[in-house]
């Protein structure tokens, strides 16, 4: 089968793509959470590049990552904010999800304005994300609700996951300290 691979930028997605996208993503989610809007993702942070796998016109696969300054402690850290992150029903097991993670991750590296990925999961996916480079840390995460914008949100609960984008940065050299998404998580 063959497959072709694609790193956008969201302003320069074509509406081929991102009607690809929106049949992705509302397969999935639409029953439970709505028609997924590009700008503001099911009230996640919206994704200012895109890693998307194609089947010929039909996306398979799907990272993004939005580019944010956040704190860490007392540091400010740059990172790829990343979510979005979907194989299509019928391509699971297939390698799907490494291969458009590895270009995800490879896009982060080319970025000179990203020093980690950064996402937050849910604890059975953890193991996928690890076999892909990422690296749990434990940390209070703090950001701003996705349902009202006036809120913050305080948690310890789900797992975070780290990967360093830079050569000078590696998971052991992530910063101490309490985090602020100084935004809405991804």
């Amino acid at each position: 089968m063959t497959y072709q691979v694609y790193i956008v930028e969201h302003d320069a997605l074509s509406e081929s793509q991102s009607a690809a996208l929106r049949e992705l993503f509302d397969r999935e989610y639409r029953a439970e959470h709505g028609e997924w809007n590009p700008d503001r993702p099911y009230g996640y942070s919206p994704a200012d590049v895109h890693a998307i796998v194609f089947r010929g016109a039909i996306a398979v696969a799907h990272v993004g990552f939005q580019r944010r300054l956040i704190r860490v402690g007392a540091r400010e850290v740059a990172v790829a904010g990343t979510g979005g992150v979907l194989v299509h029903p019928d391509s699971r097991s297939d390698g799907l999800g490494r291969l458009v993670m590895s270009h995800a991750q490879h896009a982060m590296r080319d970025d000179d304005r990203v020093s980690f990925g950064y996402l937050g999961c849910r604890e059975e996916v953890v193991p996928f994300y690890e076999r892909t480079g990422w690296s749990r840390v434990n940390a209070v995460e703090r950001h701003v609700s996705m349902i009202d914008s006036n809120e913050t949100v305080t948690s310890s609960a789900g797992p975070i996951l780290v990967f360093a984008a830079d050569s000078g940065a590696d998971a052991d050299r992530w910063p101490e300290g309490d985090i602020d998404l100084r935004g809405t998580p991804w």
